[in-house]
């Protein structure tokens, strides 16, 4: 799969933790900040009514009715506000036509009903509560209300309500402050793996190291016995490589010489068969040395000088044919392919470009994304035709059989840069030949 291939990136614990604390935080302060002044505004409500109660039962005890049926109250009540006009405290008696009230309400009354409010002087809205009772000397009923003015039980509940928000929205930041700190805590393994992950990924460790907590302990044990199997069996698979390829070189070099004393008939017949060994052993020792990066998670390599040096290396091997190759990679750029495996890639499609090439090659790098980038290198030789790109990358497949090569170069590169997650796309370059475009990773930050 190509390395530019773009996955949808899920937050961080930390920020997943720090959010659910978050929401949760947010939920309980808007509940409380909403129904703790309702539950104290009902207790206020419910103790002053408990004391216009009060006030209801003086006032019931002292009302009286003479035989010609006018209403007076035999005594005053305790409190002096229902004497100060407009103090907030009121009464009213009303029987019949007949009304008296609290010199308070002075020339007002109480207007208003229950659904919508009760108003008193002022426009105070006020508290109300009445009572309906009979008395000997009359067959009406007697309309007895008490009421206080409630500005002064919002204002108490207006203050208590800032004063719990204050409180509220302080404990839910500590509460957050005290969240972010144990999630940190919590995940300070987490870091320190990631710590130890980079310095194996720099070659600075060969193995994870540190003291882990339980849950986290076996996955640790799990990793370093994977990496140590890795490297072993990647180190293996170098050095049997290289432990064939020597002993194969002298045999097949003794039947090559053998093959050209024969004559033309039995030389024909011969030829084919070892040709063909030789690129069964040249593609299989390829894909060896494909397996066998054993610093795959350190690999870095700056693909500008190893384009200088196998450049040079070409300029001697094919110095007939007097092509120029001109390198326009960044000296700063770094890519993480092993340096093996980067010469075994771009070495295939410089030396492909030598044999072809009229008298240019260019090398030059594209960005991607900030995890990739694409080094371009192009001749303005004859080039391949379009729909025979995908072809040319198979293996033992040559277009041309008048020009020396096995038929592998091409797709060793192209199964090496697939096996960092890369790729290589053929077409035609703009300088009439062949360009060649492999999409390689960038080292990790």
């Amino acid at each position: 799969m190509p390395i530019n291939t773009i996955e949808k990136q899920l937050p961080s614990l930390r920020s997943r933790l720090l959010i659910a604390a978050a929401a949760w935080l947010i939920i309980i302060t808007l509940s409380a900040g909403y129904l703790v002044p309702s539950f104290i505004k009902t207790y206020l409500v419910g103790q002053e009514e408990q004391q216009l109660k009060l006030y209801l039962d003086q006032l019931t005890a002292l009302v009286d009715v003479t035989p010609d049926g006018k209403m007076s109250l035999s005594g005053k009540l305790s409190n002096p506000l229902f004497e100060s006009p407009y103090s907030g405290l009121y009464w009213s008696l009303t029987i019949n036509e007949q009304q008296l009230r609290s010199r308070s309400l002075w020339d007002t009354r109480i207007r208003g009903n229950k659904e919508e409010g009760f108003i008193g002087p002022n426009k105070q809205p006020l508290i109300v509560i009445s009572r309906e009772f009979f008395v000997p000397e009359t067959d009406d009923p007697v309309n007895l209300s008490v009421a206080i003015n409630k500005d002064k039980l919002n204002a108490t509940l207006q203050k208590l309500t800032h004063g719990l928000w204050l409180i509220l929205i302080i404990m839910a930041i500590g509460i957050l402050a005290l969240t972010w700190l144990q999630v940190s805590w919590s995940l300070s393994p987490l870091r320190k793996l990631q710590q130890n992950l980079k310095k194996v990924r720099n070659g600075e460790l060969t193995e994870l190291t540190g003291v882990y907590p339980t849950e986290v302990k076996p996955v640790i044990d799990d990793l370093n016995a994977l990496l140590f199997h890795y490297q072993e069996l990647l180190e293996r698979a170098r050095n049997h490589s290289g432990n064939l390829s020597h002993a194969l070189k002298t045999p097949i070099a003794i039947l090559n010489n053998e093959v050209a004393q024969l004559n033309d008939a039995d030389k024909t017949k011969l030829t084919p068969a070892l040709l063909q060994l030789q690129q069964h052993i040249d593609y299989h020792l390829g894909r060896a040395r494909m397996a066998g990066a054993a610093n795959i998670l350190t690999a870095k390599t700056a693909p500008s000088s190893r384009v200088d040096a196998i450049s040079m290396a070409m300029d001697k091997i094919y110095a007939h044919r007097e092509v120029i190759l001109v390198n326009e990679l960044d000296s700063d750029l770094s890519i993480a392919v092993e340096k093996r495996d980067l010469d075994e890639i771009v070495g295939n499609l410089i030396e492909n470009s030598y044999k072809w090439a009229n008298s240019l090659i260019r090398v030059h790098q594209q960005s991607v994304n900030t995890d990739t980038v694409s080094i371009v290198i192009e001749d303005d030789g004859p080039g391949i035709a379009e729909d025979e790109c995908n072809e040319a990358l198979k293996r033992g497949i040559r277009l041309d059989e008048s020009t020396p090569g096995t038929g592998l170069g091409l797709n060793i590169a192209n199964e090496l840069a697939h096996s960092y997650r890369g790729e290589l796309i053929l077409s035609r370059s703009p300088l009439g030949g062949l360009k060649a475009e492999i999409t390689l990773p960038l080292p990790r930050s």
